[in-house]
């Protein structure tokens, strides 16, 4: 972005939300088939391109139900399932369920650095790795799936290694190749380097998925938009392992404030925020971005009389609303916003006196616009 407004991209990036995937297997979370459908029909309203859910390695696979739930709720053709890659065998039968529940869409889950290869596979030679991708590749695209294949943690996958791997799963016939940056690790400018070592790979069709232990998630994932990358992998709210994901709603107004991208409908991602935390079983857990609780809390007169001083993008615009929150901070100004129309039947300067009397006498409780009114409701001036 420039003094001159949004800097437009020449090929926006298409979007990819591993909610239903990812943060479900994040530790202690579960997600329900009724959660899965109300989330994958609220990505596809918001824009999202592909709602991935689950992840199989056999049969009677243990996310069947959220599988089928989000096909109900969206179709199979705006889903996609990630399939782990062990050896053909294995593959084999992790296809055969994909073909059972009826998903259109996989992802190979392939380890490509070193440390993860040997770890999962027992052999980290990179000739290894390529016989195995382009064997599990052909055997999917023999059965008519469209077929990405992912380079997992291949942010730490050094060049001579991975851009070999990348090759090979394109001549298999891949559709497309995802980054998976599993272990936080690049810079923003070391993720154009990588990405653009990638796109160079005629007919390639390359996807970022960023996790967020570093806080650089959106970064890097438009990083890898500017070097040329067509595709990015989000969650709502960031939810997942190691530090989360990059956040949808971060991810989207970013989009919005930097690039002018106005593709998406963002009213929905503060329900869906809602609905994934209450899902996953975090309630009302902190989260950074414009879709918590407190993005657009203010406890200073200006900021709620100036909103356009203090934001880039309207609480609105992602279905959100501007809020007070304040403990000991009172002012009459303040409560003077809060009550609205009310205050000009209550003494505020009385009124405001007798509330910050009330917070300390009962612990400093957090008051929001809400709380005010009713407070004010209650509120009897002491008799001169």
């Amino acid at each position: 972005m420039t003094a001159e407004g949004p800097e437009k991209l020449e090929r926006p990036p298409r979007i990819s939300d591993a909610t239903l995937r990812d943060s479900a297997h994040m530790a202690g979370v579960e997600f329900g088939p009724a959660d899965a459908a109300a989330i994958a029909e609220l990505l596809v309203r918001t824009g999202v391109e592909l709602v991935e859910v689950g992840m199989v390695s056999g049969p009677d696979s243990k996310d069947a139900d959220l599988v089928l739930a989000t096909h109900e709720a969206v179709t199979p053709e705006r889903s996609m399932t990630l399939l782990v890659v062990r050896d053909r065998r294995q593959v084999a039968r992790a296809l055969d369920e994909a073909e059972r529940l009826g998903v259109r869409h996989i992802m190979y889950s392939i380890p490509t650095s070193e440390q993860h290869a040997q770890l999962k596979l027992d052999s980290a030679r990179p000739k290894f790795l390529q016989a195995l991708a382009r064997s599990a590749i052909t055997q999917a695209k023999e059965r008519g799936f469209h077929v990405t294949f992912s380079g997992e943690d291949g942010a730490r996958t050094p060049r001579e290694r991975l851009v070999p791997y990348v090759e090979a799963g394109f001549a298999a016939g891949a559709d497309r190749f995802r980054l998976a940056e599993t272990v936080a690790y690049l810079s923003p400018w070391q993720m154009q380097e990588v990405i653009a070592d990638l796109t160079a790979i005629d007919g390639s069709e390359i996807e970022i998925h960023s996790h967020n232990m570093l806080g650089l998630a959106v970064a890097n994932s438009l990083a890898a938009v500017r070097a040329g990358a067509q595709w990015i992998s989000a969650t709502v709210g960031g939810i997942g392992e190691r530090g989360g994901n990059a956040p949808l709603a971060e991810l989207l107004t970013a989009l919005r404030v930097i690039h002018g991208d106005t593709r998406f409908d963002l009213t929905h991602l503060t329900e869906l925020s809602r609905i994934a935390l209450r899902g996953a079983g975090l309630g009302e857990a902190f989260q950074s971005g414009p879709t918590t609780p407190h993005a657009f809390a203010y406890e200073l007169p200006g900021q709620l009389s100036h909103p356009h001083a203090y934001e880039t993008l309207p609480a609105e615009l992602v279905g959100n609303q501007r809020e007070l929150r304040v403990r000991t901070r009172l002012t009459t100004a303040l409560v003077r916003w809060a009550l609205a129309d009310a205050a000009q039947d209550v003494d505020v300067d009385a009124f405001t006196a007798w509330l910050a009397e009330r917070q300390e006498r009962d612990g400093r409780p957090l008051l929001d616009r809400d709380t005010i009114r009713e407070a004010a409701a209650d509120f009897r001036p002491v008799p001169a």
